[in-house]
């Protein structure tokens, strides 16, 4: 999976499950200030990936996530683990 690939499922997960306009979806967006994410749905976002790469994502992997690239880059990494 390239992060392009990544970044793409993301953008979708982003707008099916959070109502998040795809226009303010970009790699420099911030999850909490841009997208007004907050942390029940970072945690539901991550049990999404958690299905989309069929591997377990520890919590700690994301508390230093703050941007849509951040999760991109991260999740990119578990995948080639």
């Amino acid at each position: 999976m390239t992060r392009e690939d990544i970044y793409n499922k993301l953008s979708e997960y982003l707008v099916e499950m959070f109502e998040v306009p795809p226009e303010q979806i970009s790699p420099d967006a911030q999850l909490y200030e841009d997208l007004d994410l907050d942390s029940i749905d970072a945690v539901d976002l991550v049990v999404k990936l958690q299905d989309l790469t069929g591997k377990k994502i520890p919590p700690e992997e994301f508390r230093t996530v703050r941007s849509v690239g951040d999760v991109v880059d991260r999740v990119h990494a578990l995948l080639a683990a």
